[in-house]
């Protein structure tokens, strides 16, 4: 988890140090800044979901790497690090992508000690390789610790995962993986009709069927109210496409999309709307 943690603090750096916040909001995550934060502080094992979103943002948005790329080169890295926290293991002295990976019922498990608060604890470049071992050494004993006094607390203490019975278990889970068409800030004509395609992936255990996109907003471009998903299997990613009219008129339009079944009802409801964001002009 602490060479993970570093892995993306250095790539926050290289992307010029934004801000969690900026990340999570101006930049596009889908991911709340305190999860963002808590990814690269190295207690905490992200998920892979927001593990990419940070990647995402940084190293394909504004530093231009080509997105297949950079999802092959975090997801080992992700994958070698969840895999050890499973263990209860150190991925000191693993390198490179074929090592033992976390099969895929280990994707979106998030396997955590307790959700750090937001602010910057960044150490110094020059302290980092130190304080590294440190956290990996300090984890343990933390672990340990925070098991104890969470009783007292009156909270519910996390168990350690049982692989065995997650590999066996439903769950329902996806990832936005990028626009396919009209990123955020394209400019469109007034009046002209275009197609706004993304593509996101089925990363939970089931498959997905009856499904669809639906609008949760009203603005002056036209759009309809749903569109279907196709089925999507575990593991397989989707582009959806909706068409849209722009407004008649000059500004910002913006709309917001969650997917619902065939009654409307909202689905992974701890996820972020994707949407549009186009400036009509």
């Amino acid at each position: 988890m602490a060479a993970l943690a570093y892995r993306l603090w250095e790539l926050k750096e290289e992307a010029g140090d934004p801000s969690f916040a900026e990340m999570s909001t101006r930049m596009g995550a889908a991911a709340s800044k305190s999860s963002l934060a808590a990814a690269a502080r190295g207690q905490v094992l992200p998920t892979w979901e927001t593990t990419w979103e940070f990647v995402r943002v940084l190293a394909v948005d504004r530093l231009r790497q080509d997105a297949e790329e950079a999802r092959r080169e975090w997801r080992a890295h992700w994958e070698r690090a969840a895999s050890a926290a499973v263990r209860g293991e150190t991925t000191e002295g693993r390198t490179g992508p074929d090592e033992t990976r976390a099969g895929p019922a280990d994707i979106g498990t998030e396997v955590r000690m307790a959700e750090p608060p937001e602010r910057r604890t960044r150490p110094p470049l020059a302290r980092r390789p130190a304080v590294i071992a440190a956290v990996v050494t300090a984890a343990a004993a933390g672990a340990a610790l925070f098991t104890w006094l969470v009783p007292l607390s009156g909270k519910d203490a996390p168990t350690k995962p049982d692989t065995s019975a997650r590999a066996s278990s439903l769950y329902d889970d996806s990832a936005f993986e990028q626009d396919v068409t009209h990123p955020d800030g394209t400019v469109v004509k007034t009046g002209k009709e275009f197609t706004k395609i993304w593509r996101i992936r089925n990363t939970g255990t089931i498959p997905w069927r009856g499904r669809y996109l639906t609008r949760l907003n009203d603005t002056p471009c036209r759009a309809p109210k749903r569109v279907e998903i196709r089925v999507v299997q575990p593991g397989e990613p989707v582009d959806i496409a909706v068409r849209v009219r722009a407004s008649d008129s000059p500004g910002r339009c913006k709309i917001y999309w969650k997917m619902t079944d065939e009654t409307g009802t909202q689905l992974l409801s701890a996820k972020k709307p994707i949407f549009l964001d186009v400036v009509v002009g």
